[in-house]
């Protein structure tokens, strides 16, 4: 009958946390088992890369390494939710075409007419519908690494700009 409820946090239960009350396209890309060799045996942690959006041009990645898989996805997805950066939309695509670089990696990004889809690898499809993209032509190339491929992505996606009409 008697609540023993602070002042403070009485209102806090019924009020969602500002990350709760969005909603995030939350991807898992790759999780990797490393092995470090030590004088009993091999100890073995594990990577992943985790790519989160909000649907509406913004997306960040994140890599999160633990122990555990649960936990470097956690960490993974933090990260990912810590660098969101927004990206510039033209109708559900992209504005105009762009190669983004990263280490070894180049990804072509180009626009696409309704109906087209999202065209692309696994990496590159997920950075794509996190941001909301609807319809894109993409194609990676040099090296496959995940990693390198949605970081690629990302600096590709940060460097398009809406085109000005002129008057």
């Amino acid at each position: 009958m008697i609540e023993n409820k602070k002042p403070e946090q009485a209102g806090t239960a019924q009020q969602p946390k500002l990350e709760e009350a969005q909603e995030f396209h939350e991807t898992i890309i790759s999780i990797n088992r490393v092995a470090k060799v030590v004088k009993g045996g091999k100890r073995f942690s594990f990577s992943a890369l985790a790519v989160v959006g909000d649907g509406n041009g913004g997306v960040g990645y994140g890599l999160g390494k633990a122990n555990e898989v649960s936990e470097c996805v956690k960490k993974a997805l933090a990260v990912a939710k810590k660098t969101m950066v927004k990206v510039s939309l033209k109708e559900a695509t992209v504005p105009h075409e762009i190669i983004g670089h990263f280490g070894a990696a180049k990804v072509v990004l180009k626009p696409a007419s309704p109906g087209t889809g999202v065209i692309a690898g696994h990496a590159v499809r997920a950075v794509c519908e996190a941001a909301g993209i609807k319809n894109i032509l993409t194609k990676a190339l040099g090296s496959t690494n995940p990693i390198n491929v949605v970081k690629a992505t990302v600096d590709g996606l940060t460097r398009m700009r809406l085109t000005r009409k002129r008057v």
